[in-house]
């Protein structure tokens, strides 16, 4: 007997035209959805269109838009507010699920004690399998120690488990009982872009439940399809969001020096991609300015 649907979804989007539209329609199209709601952070593009279109035919789908752009986190949970189901599930704009993905995850959580997030592996569109999905604490003390190797981020996949444990998995697809999102205070708003997923993994673990990602459901993930207009913007916001979550979970286990040590080196490294696109935006503006005169 097929359970009720019980699995409202929340789509934050920001100039996510190109992939909207399939996204949704994936997600209209999935099992257990019983309410979709997308908060649009001030799209300029046919971002708020393509929900309107796609609302005139299903009640469940919902747009609320944002003035200004107030941030990943912050739009999750203003989705979430809307809510009413037994699970919520974060999908993003660049994520397409198969019919029975969300409910086949939403099973897991239901089987298995304890499970608190439950993440999904994730291929991209040449079929490449995202490492990220299956994640260590980040560690800023670690990568300063390793001179920056991100060999040690990630988990390997077990392909003995249908269900692995992990510390940490990726925002792409997250999904979690409303209640305990609720009752950790939803996402830190603190973070304006990367890192939040992290953070949210971990107070899961901190609350006394586990993090799982499902080896045997697979999504198909673009990633980044909104951040390409804004390269250096995103970057600014992956290492302030890492310098955030090293101050809460990190800083007071570091001395005086090595957080310093630790400051320096992250925006030093900012820096180093930083300097070169910059570069590379002034040569093709300057190449743009010369071939109009």
């Amino acid at each position: 007997m097929s359970r009720a649907p019980d699995i409202g979804v929340v789509v934050v989007s920001h100039r996510s035209a190109r992939t909207l539209d399939r996204c949704l329609a994936c997600l209209r199209a999935a099992e257990g959805v019983a309410r979709i709601v997308v908060v649009d952070n001030a799209s300029d593009d046919a971002s708020s269109g393509i929900v309107d279109a796609q609302a005139k035919n299903d009640p469940r789908l919902q747009l609320l838009r944002n003035e200004s752009n107030r941030g990943f986190g912050s739009a999750c949970n203003q989705g979430a507010e809307l809510l009413a189901t037994p699970w919520v599930a974060f999908v993003n704009p660049d994520v397409y699920v198969a019919r029975t993905d969300l409910s086949r995850l939403a099973a897991h959580g239901r089987e298995v004690p304890g499970a608190g997030l439950l993440g999904t592996d994730a291929v991209n569109a040449a079929g490449i399998a995202d490492p990220a999905v299956r994640r260590w604490d980040p560690s800023l003390r670690r990568l300063l120690l390793s001179a920056g190797s991100r060999d040690e981020l990630y988990f390997g996949r077990d392909p003995a488990s249908p269900l692995q444990r992990v510390e940490a998995t990726s925002g792409a697809v997250m999904l979690l009982p409303l209640a305990l999102f609720r009752k950790l205070g939803g996402f830190d708003q603190g973070y304006r872009l990367h890192a939040e997923d992290l953070d949210l993994c971990r107070r899961v673990r901190e609350a006394g439940y586990e993090v799982f990602v499902a080896n045997d459901i697979t999504v198909l993930h673009l990633r980044g399809v909104s951040s390409r207009t804004r390269p250096l913007w995103v970057e600014w916001q992956k290492h302030r969001g890492l310098w955030r979550y090293f101050s809460k979970f990190e800083s007071a286990q570091t001395s005086g020096p090595m957080r310093a040590m630790i400051w320096l080196g992250l925006w030093a490294h900012f820096w180093l991609l930083a300097a070169p696109a910059a570069l590379w935006r002034r040569l093709i503006l300057e190449k743009f300015v010369n071939d109009k005169g």
